[in-house]
């Protein structure tokens, strides 16, 4: 059976992952926020387009603002178009916002996006979450163990093919 275009284009719903924040942080809380965009944002994200790899959130005056979150400009978008980075500014309680300072401030805490997703296939929605700097023999443990489980799930594989 052949593929259509449909299956070939990325589903709105298809979620944009931060892969590298598990590896570089240990994620403490997370929060789901909204995001102000503008249209052609939005059109881009439902592209599949962005990018949340360098992507991390800071507080400002009692807001809080997404920095480095790379949207392209949207291809059909005209002269109206958008900076591919801004600082975006996330929608969240004030409990939330004031929670999330006084970790940041407190403890030393980081905060960095995870995900980025279409809730409902309306709105964009952004998890962040309260994050620790992983040590360099962290990273190494977390990749050993990585290893160690593709290593038993290849020889029981073996095993069960004999």
């Amino acid at each position: 059976m052949g593929k259509t275009k449909k299956d070939e284009k990325p589903r709105g719903t298809d979620p944009l992952i931060n892969k590298k924040a598990k590896f570089n942080f240990e994620l403490l809380d997370s929060f789901e926020a909204g995001v102000v965009l503008t249209g052609s944002e939005v059109k881009s994200l439902r592209e599949k387009k962005g990018n949340l790899t360098d992507c991390f959130a800071k507080v400002r005056n009692g807001e809080v603002f997404l920095e480095n979150f790379q949207i392209p400009p949207y291809k059909n978008g005209g002269y109206a178009n958008h900076p591919e980075i801004r600082p975006r500014k996330l929608l969240l309680k004030a409990k939330e916002i004031e929670k999330i300072d006084r970790s940041i401030k407190e403890k030393g805490l980081v905060l960095v996006a995870t995900r980025c997703f279409f809730k409902n296939n309306r709105l964009v929605k952004i998890d962040i979450a309260l994050a620790k700097p992983k040590k360099l023999y962290d990273k190494r443990d977390d990749i050993q163990k990585k290893e160690a489980k593709i290593d038993m799930e290849r020889a029981m594989k073996e095993h069960l093919r004999k």
